[in-house]
């Protein structure tokens, strides 16, 4: 149809604006010309064929219209920036240098101004004095995304600021902005605004995967599971059902549920996700998956370790290891081929945080981690020196720390981690995940004596991580119950693990009073946690159960903050 239009009334397009009531006489015309032609480049997109959508573009360019009203030179800027990681030569219109690329994105918007200064006079005589302020705010949708890609904060908020006084602001690409600065609470009401407006098709709605991520920051797992569980109910089988359920799997690694997140990265892995509207792309989202599974194979090889003191020695648990290590080192593997071909692995991995990144700071210290400790301890170092982000440089730093443990640089690391704290005007609502990890290095790095007070400290903002820390950590347990072979039971399965287990009266450590009560032919189990400082941790948690369930290990982690049905199917095997 666009081909066939074109053909049949070049002429009359060509001569749009020649004057006015060759204008008003095509309008028709030209309306339906442009709407085809939208169409037309969104399918080309869609199926990732961009340079097919430039080709749409180049021929709309060619009609020489004095006002773009078809938003010609701002999908070009989209559609570079959304593809700017091509450096192969795969696409005339990129080169081979992901900057390079930027910056022509960043020239179609200043083409763009160009017509719009060039054509101003007429623009205003014909279409009123507010048609070129309209063109313009378009263009800054696209600069503002831009110059914050480019790590030009300013300008990026300033166009952001001038969007916002018309109000054609996009709240979810002023957030990506925010988060990727370190505002982090600006950034979730920002997405929030723009969660709750909807969405005018069925596409990825990105608030519904970042919105989940800062709640993994802030200790907020369940919230995360929550509205994760809400996008994927309404996305169903649509796209952004696989990005959705990346979320969920998230939030459920950090809440400590890892055969639920097991499920949903195989849910997310097994869905051919279309990446409709957004500058996410599959080869973000198989990076993605693959560094989830690859904490997950870490999370429960350390949960085996903490479940069974004696599993050294046992050559059922040394298999079940093994088979782990073997998955997670193929998984490793897969993580260093696709990072060594990403050509912007600089900025939108190793900044930490940044508005094209689908993978947590917490998460990619994971990464660099198991790659190359000391390249990376030098590489954290130096962003803390050059970053312009002031609110990230205690990320870097904290990153740096990491790298110099795992190079057995102690002494180093120790200082780094002091010097941390002693900023605690820092610390918000946002940075629970950030001084977990910061509390769970100083107990690496620190004398004996000030081992247990840190893991306190980290317990109290975290504690659903500290069972997979793979140190050893003191709880108070007060154990009781109405059935004493329950109660002895339970207290048998605990006491096999790495937990040390003191008594009640115990003081400086955390407390856990657990409660056994039998209801007909099952057992109700209520739990409750506090700190070392008495602040209620888990509240009145419930677990009903049969007996003979290996009930063990969910106790425990639900001790430890872990969230789950009040009845459990024990039964169920995730094949992992």
């Amino acid at each position: 149809a666009f081909v066939l239009l074109e053909k049949e009334n070049d002429s009359n397009l060509k001569n749009l604006y020649s004057d006015f009531d060759h204008y008003i006489n095509h309008f028709s015309l030209y309306r339906d010309y442009l709407s085809i032609g939208q169409a037309l480049r969104e399918c080309y997109e869609y199926i990732d064929m961009p340079d097919s959508a430039i080709w749409v573009l180049n021929n709309i360019e060619n009609k020489n219209f004095i006002r773009d009203e078809f938003g010609l030179y701002g999908s070009r800027a989209w559609i570079i920036h959304r593809n700017r990681f091509y450096t192969d030569g795969r696409y005339s219109f990129l080169t081979d240098d992901v900057n390079r690329n930027a910056n022509l994105a960043l020239q179609s918007c200043y083409n763009g101004f160009g017509l719009i200064t060039k054509n101003e006079s007429r623009s205003l005589e014909w279409f009123g004095p507010y048609a070129s302020e309209v063109d313009k705010h378009y263009l800054y949708h696209y600069l503002a995304m831009i110059h914050s890609y480019m790590q030009q904060y300013d300008s990026s908020d300033y166009y952001y600021n001038m969007m916002a006084a018309l109000g054609t602001i996009s709240y979810n690409n002023y957030g990506s902005l925010k988060h990727e600065i370190g505002e982090f609470e600006t950034a979730s009401q920002l997405y929030g605004i723009e969660k709750e407006a909807g969405a005018p098709d069925k596409r990825l709605r990105e608030p519904y995967y970042y919105i989940p991520l800062l709640k993994v920051y802030a200790g907020k797992t369940a919230e995360g599971i929550s509205i994760a569980n809400e996008a994927i109910s309404f996305a169903q089988s649509m796209p952004g059902f696989g990005w959705y359920n990346i979320a969920l799997a998230r939030s459920y690694l950090y809440n400590g549920q890892l055969d639920s997140a097991a499920f949903a990265l195989n849910k997310a892995a097994n869905f051919k996700e279309v990446h409709i509207g957004t500058t996410l792309t599959q080869t973000q989202y198989d990076f993605t998956i693959s560094l989830l599974r690859f904490i997950w194979y870490s999370k429960k090889m350390e949960l085996i370790k903490v479940m069974d003191e004696g599993w050294w020695y046992k050559p059922k648990k040394w298999y079940e290891l093994a088979t782990l290590w073997a998955k997670r080192y193929s998984t490793k593997y897969r993580l260093a081929n696709q990072l060594s071909e990403n050509p912007e692995r600089q900025r939108a991995i190793y900044d930490l945080f940044c508005g094209e990144s689908t993978v947590s700071f917490d998460e990619v210290m994971y990464l660099i981690k198991a790659i190359s400790p000391k390249f990376f301890a030098e590489l954290m170092e130096e962003k803390t020196n050059l970053d312009p982000r002031l609110k990230i440089h205690k990320y870097f730093k904290l990153a740096e720390a990491a790298m110099l443990i795992e190079n057995g640089k102690k002494n180093k690391a120790y200082a780094i981690l002091n010097s941390l704290l002693e900023d605690t005007e820092a610390f918000d609502t946002y940075d629970k995940l950030y001084l977990a990890r910061l509390y769970e290095m100083i107990a690496l790095t620190a004398p004996e004596k000030g081992k247990q007070e840190a893991l306190n400290k980290m317990f109290a903002n975290y504690p659903e991580l500290i069972p997979f820390t793979g140190q050893t950590f003191s709880v108070a347990l007060q154990l009781d119950g109405d059935d004493v072979n329950q109660v002895n039971e339970l207290k048998r399965a605990l006491q096999q693990t790495k937990i040390k287990w003191t008594d009640i009266t115990a003081g400086g450590v955390p407390a856990a009073s657990l409660y056994i009560q039998k209801k007909g032919n099952k057992y109700e189990l209520t739990i409750q946690t506090q700190t070392a400082e008495n602040i209620r941790i888990v509240d009145n948690e419930k677990i009903i159960y049969r007996e003979g369930d290996p009930v063990a290990e969910d106790v425990l982690l639900r001790i430890f903050g872990k969230k789950g049905p009040i009845e459990p199917e024990y039964t169920l095997n995730t094949n992992n």
